[in-house]
């Protein structure tokens, strides 16, 4: 574990289920400059498990008591998609820093009411594939790092196909599930509908690699092709800057799990392949510098994606220095680029961001 640094932000997780299980709690007792002061959850039984667990200072059955707490400073909103924008907004005014999982929304006017709540807190977006290094280097690589940069970007492709074989390989390397009868849950199935079920689980982390890279996206042409038990969308995309792109989300592969990018630049490319968030391995990102005909691949030994966003998330709100985590503009721009995705698999069109609204 990284020493922890004198001050530490005081951080408090909302949920007890699946995801605050597998990332969030070690997240925050595991990061350098945070601590996990206190948890929430309605249900008793899986709250007090997880209590006797990780050990927080505090223990909450009720979200607007944790909130009152003043020694509380921010807020992980670990909860079902259908909260995330309500308890985003009561911890912001609370005075509440807040880290809400993705997607921040499951529609672009239910993400956009946000804008003005959050006054001078810090409101960042779970989008933790951007604290991967590979990733970053590759970022680099675009903007210009040291060792030279890419020069003008071209094109871009990215792919995010889920494996029918991820289960059995996650529940070797995932904690022990725990789930109670007690859990608050929303109301109807999430997974009811699967079109928009995969977009908002999967769809939100492939639109923010592709933003993270190339900036606003303006424009998609979608097609959706459900056949042999499959979801595969296949979306050519128009970035504000010019650069064309093509991305391909598809549920679920009959393969290994099948992650990763490609973009092409005037002064050199990138290779990606990401691997399954849960073994923690960093991205094997090869970048070719047409300058000298070499081709670079960091190493990034640390590849704990959601402690590296605990701590720069942090970071942020202890010193104002921001550390690329995705604001609450990309969130909401991530919301809109899915539900223009969604119109225009239905309609058959191409459809600019500007023109859509509504929800998934």
């Amino acid at each position: 574990m990284p020493k922890k640094d004198e001050r530490l932000l005081r951080v408090g997780v909302l949920g007890c289920g699946p995801i605050a299980q597998a990332a969030h709690f070690e997240s925050c007792t595991k990061a350098r400059n945070a601590e996990l002061y206190a948890i929430c959850d309605v249900a008793d039984d899986l709250r007090d498990r997880m209590a006797a667990t990780h050990a927080p200072r505090r223990s909450f059955a009720d979200y607007d008591a944790m909130l009152a707490d003043p020694d509380l400073e921010a807020v992980i909103i670990a909860t079902s998609d259908a909260f995330h924008v309500a308890a985003a907004r009561r911890a912001l005014e609370a005075g509440k820093h807040v880290l809400c999982e993705k997607p921040l929304a499951t529609g672009i006017e239910e993400a956009e009411s946000l804008r003005g709540a959050a006054g001078g807190l810090v409101l960042q977006v779970g989008h933790m594939k951007r604290y991967d290094a590979g990733l970053q280097a590759a970022k680099a690589f675009i903007d210009g790092g040291p060792a030279g940069g890419m020069g003008e970007m071209v094109a871009l492709k990215a792919w995010y196909c889920d494996s029918t074989h991820r289960y059995p390989m996650t529940d070797a390397v995932q904690p022990l599930m725990v789930a109670s009868a007690q859990a608050r849950k929303p109301a109807g199935n999430p997974k009811a509908d699967l079109d928009r079920y995969y977009m908002l689980a999967h769809g939100s982390h492939l639109v923010d690699t592709a933003r993270y890279f190339a900036g606003e996206l303006v424009a998609v042409d979608a097609r959706l092709s459900k056949r042999g038990g499959m979801h595969c969308w296949f979306v050519d995309v128009e970035f504000a800057s010019g650069v064309l792109g093509h991305l391909d989300l598809t549920v679920a592969v009959r393969m290994d799990w099948h992650e990763g990018f490609q973009i092409y630049g005037a002064g050199g490319s990138v290779l990606g392949k990401t691997y399954n968030p849960w073994y923690y391995k960093t991205s094997e990102v090869d970048i070719f510098h047409e300058s000298d005909g070499a081709t670079r691949r960091v190493l990034g030994a640390d590849g704990h994606f959601y402690r590296r966003q605990v701590e720069g998330f942090a970071q942020t709100v202890l010193t104002g220095q921001g550390t690329g985590g995705a604001d609450l503009e990309d969130g909401i721009a991530s919301v809109r680029a899915m539900v223009a995705i969604a119109q225009s698999a239905r309609s058959g069109q191409p459809v600019r961001l500007a023109d859509v609204s509504g929800s998934l």
